[in-house]
């Protein structure tokens, strides 16, 4: 937001720097980001002077050049000059060597030069090049009366202005003009015991002239528009605004219009009311309804674009058309035009919720929405209405033709607050005096009503939205107190919380830091994403949605249901910016709405792409299901969790995967996604995806009890069996049968080869499985470990039809 300083001082008188004020401003919570300069006049005329054309030639060399000798006072040069009004005997203005202009895209500086063989020094300017006007028909000439070598900076007016741009806070919508800022700057000034008071613009000359032009105003729904205020005025003359409103406005970034439009942008930056003029004689039947309308009704806005209106939008409207989106943005027929000779003026307060919601579902933001869902003050509707018809009365003429009707049928009301003198101490951490608070609550217009021994009765004003706790009320203190000015404590006190090592953060780090040692990379997606997600699946259902009520786009209208859409969202990002192998793991939130709202976390993995960079090195190879099944066991067992079942996934994203269970506590499904989810996200290469119940493991590791055990100083030994095997068996079958045949010696079963193809029978395959054995007690010896082999080639072919190749 900016804020001129020269504008800022209308309402406040202050001596201070810009520099000094900047810093107060800070303090005070609004921080300025930067100052900039706003110069009327570019460059401020520096170096431009009154010169007397003395001679006039035709140049020797050019047909429409000439060449003239030109009196600045303290010498006579020659300059070369094009335009074709220039003649002997006139004032002109002059721009000497060394001075810059600034009227092109770049600013330049002019030169002894030579044109066409003869020397000029200097330049005899038009009123656009210097930034006095706009013609570019010839030379500016000045009055005769004029001196000689008189610098121009002295003869027209600039303007220069330091110009804040304020970081402004959500919360602070009683800043977001002049007028609040002012506010805030008298109370730091106060606090500094500089006493000054806010100057406001007088209203007390406003009047009615006739009644010629009243507009009947209905409001059809109270609720979307608590307020609202308006007033005709007849006999206008639409023209450029003066110069005075056109530097305030172009000093904060505002593009001047007309008189009447450029009104109401001065007032609602100056008083942060925002107000929209009609052209009255557009409005049918000298009616005004503030209403909604059906949904699906087009509407074409200022900018020429057709919307298409929703049932919620709130709309004002004449007997037969809308004319506007209150409180966003005006229709393209309804505004002020140049022919325009009687405007209606409309100044309301808006439900904030209602502005927001319109402005985010057509995709608009203006300066009036800006204000409005933040929260404006309603209690000056009519002032500033009042302060805009006098402005107007004097820069484009007309009279007052209507009284001023406001629509207003339940008062909003100030704000109640207790204000706890302990609880001010305990929170700040000093003992501020009585007489100081209540000199700052003062400053900031928050009347106190009673003092008690324990505090304070005190009524908040109802533009102060962001102040309606206790908590508030010691926050503004602080702020105008000054939190440089709270002394530090020489003592130190340290709090040390007895934590359990199977806190969440703790498992969430230990996990982390074994991920990025495998070359992952964390991501952190919004939990806010598209509720047509659920058509991906059906596994989730779109009635167990949570629903934003105040969504900022459509693309993040509910809370997430699934880790797994959000993800794939950030590999398409990478893989569309040629990051083709990826690793990424995220800790986070699903969110669920059944009978009651619920929240899962969940540990999710993506894997695609290859499993290492290019290297001179490494041969590449591609992350497969098995690679995956491999980080997610090395997992597990750093944490100790026995993932005894393996089901088939139960995720109808993935198209090949499995699912690790403690008992019947699920822990980890994984596998690879179906290429109809990856076609939706634009991802044609293969992706893996491993979802963690996040809630479940941190249930499981709350009671292990970690032991730790010596090494064996006893060998291995190892022994391998190549078993033909039907196609259905699995692997973790062999391993259960082979456990549960010797439970002593047996310390691994591994599959460490699989075999289909030609030389074997329709139906089987061939797994090479290794076993190993080790005594902890003494040596083994072959014939137990040839015994133990015998039992389990026996208990293969007994239970899975077995034979060894």
């Amino acid at each position: 937001m900016k804020i001129s300083y020269n504008w800022l001082k209308q309402f406040i008188k202050t001596d201070a720097s810009a520099e000094e004020t900047e810093q107060l401003l800070t303090n005070l919570g609004l921080e300025v980001e930067g100052i900039s300069k706003f110069e009327s006049i570019p460059g401020q005329l520096k170096g431009l002077i009154v010169g007397e054309v003395t001679e006039c030639q035709q140049h020797p060399n050019a047909d429409r050049l000439k060449l003239t000798q030109v009196n600045l006072g303290s010498k006579t040069v020659q300059i070369v000059c094009g335009a074709p009004n220039v003649a002997k005997g006139q004032k002109v203005p002059v721009a000497t060597v060394g001075t810059t202009l600034y009227n092109a895209e770049e600013p330049w500086t002019i030169k002894k030069g030579k044109l066409r063989g003869e020397v000029s020094e200097g330049m005899i300017c038009a009123e656009d090049e210097i930034g006095l006007g706009s013609s570019h028909d010839g030379i500016m000439v000045l009055e005769e009366n004029l001196e000689v070598g008189t610098p121009l900076s002295e003869i027209f007016e600039v303007e220069v202005d330091d110009v804040f741009e304020i970081g402004l806070t959500p919360n602070r919508a009683d800043a977001m003009s002049h007028w609040g800022v002012a506010r805030d700057l008298r109370a730091g000034l106060i606090q500094k015991e500089i006493n000054t008071a806010i100057d406001t613009p007088s209203t007390s000359n406003f009047h009615v002239e006739d009644r010629s032009k009243r507009i009947s105003v209905e409001v059809k729904n109270p609720k979307l528009a608590p307020r609202y205020s308006s007033v005709s005025i007849s006999g206008v003359s639409v023209k450029p605004s003066p110069d005075w409103l056109q530097n305030r406005l172009k000093a904060i970034g505002i593009k001047p219009i007309n008189n009447i439009v450029d009104t109401t942008n001065y007032v609602m930056h100056e008083l942060g009311q925002p107000l929209h003029a009609f052209d009255a004689d557009f409005i049918k039947d000298q009616k005004i309804i503030v209403k909604t309308v059906e949904k699906g009704t087009k509407f074409t806005t200022l900018d020429g674009v057709e919307r298409e209106l929703d049932s919620e939008d709130l709309m004002i409207c004449d007997a037969e058309k809308p004319l506007c989106i209150a409180g966003v943005y005006g229709g393209l027929n309804s505004g002020v035009k140049d022919n325009t000779t009687s405007v209606f003026l409309e100044s309301a307060y808006f439900n904030a919720v209602s502005i927001r919601k319109t402005a985010k579902r057509h995709g608009l933001n203006t300066d009036a929405s800006f204000r409005y869902e933040r929260g404006i003050d309603p209690n000056i509707t009519k002032y500033a209405l009042r302060r805009a018809a006098i402005l107007i009365q004097q820069l484009a003429g007309g009279k007052v033709s209507s009284d001023v009707d406001d629509f207003y049928p339940k008062k909003i009301e100030d704000f109640q607050v207790f204000l706890s003198f302990d609880k001010i101490n305990r929170l700040i951490g000093e003992d501020i005096h009585t007489e100081t608070i209540k000199s700052i609550l003062a400053s900031l217009e928050i009347k106190v009503n009673n003092v008690t021994e324990s505090g304070l009765g005190l009524t908040i004003p109802a533009y102060r939205v962001d102040v309606q706790r206790e908590v508030d009320v010691i926050e503004e203190i602080l702020r105008v107190y000054g939190y440089n000015s709270i002394d530090t404590n020489s003592k130190f006190t340290v709090s040390v919380a007895n934590t359990s090592k199977f806190d969440d953060y703790k498992i969430q780090n230990l996990v982390a830091n074994q991920l990025v040692a495998q070359g992952f990379s964390e991501t952190m997606a919004n939990s806010l994403t598209k509720a047509n997600y659920t058509n991906l699946s059906e596994k989730i259902n779109e009635d167990n949605n949570v629903d934003i009520l105040n969504p900022l786009s459509q693309d993040l209208g509910v809370l997430r249901q699934s880790m797994l859409f959000s993800g794939l969202e950030s590999v398409s990002y990478n893989l569309n910016r040629n990051n083709l192998d990826l690793k990424l793991f995220e800790f986070g939130k699903t969110y669920h709405k059944f009978k009651n709202y619920v929240e899962h976390k969940h540990l999710s993995l993506f894997l695609t792409g290859n499993r290492t960079p290019d290297s001179w090195l490494n041969t590449q190879k591609p992350t497969d299901f098995f690679y995956l099944k491999g980080i997610i066991t090395s997992i597990l067992e750093r944490l100790s969790i026995d993932f005894s079942t393996i089901a088939s996934t139960e995720n109808d994203c993935i198209s090949e995967g499995v699912l690790f269970k403690s008992k019947k506590i699920k822990l980890v499904e994984f596998g690879r996604i179906k290429t109809s989810v990856l076609e939706h996200f634009k991802i044609e290469q293969t992706v893996l995806y491993a979802d963690f119940y996040w809630d479940h493991i941190l249930e499981l590791i709350k009671n292990h009890q970690f032991k730790s055990t010596t090494i064996s100083k006893f060998p291995a030994t190892r022994r391998d069996f190549a078993l033909l095997l039907d196609d259905e068996v699995q692997f973790s079958q062999i391993e259960e049968i082979a456990k549960k045949t010797d439970k002593k010696l047996l310390q691994s079963v591994d599959l460490f080869d699989v075999y289909t193809g030609e030389n074997l029978p329709e139906g089987k395959k061939s797994y090479a499985v290794s076993f190993n054995f080790r005594d902890e007690h003494k040596t083994i010896t072959d014939k137990q470990v040839d015994k133990i082999m015998n039992k389990l080639q026996q208990q293969f072919e007994k239970q899975l039809n077995a034979s060894l190749r």
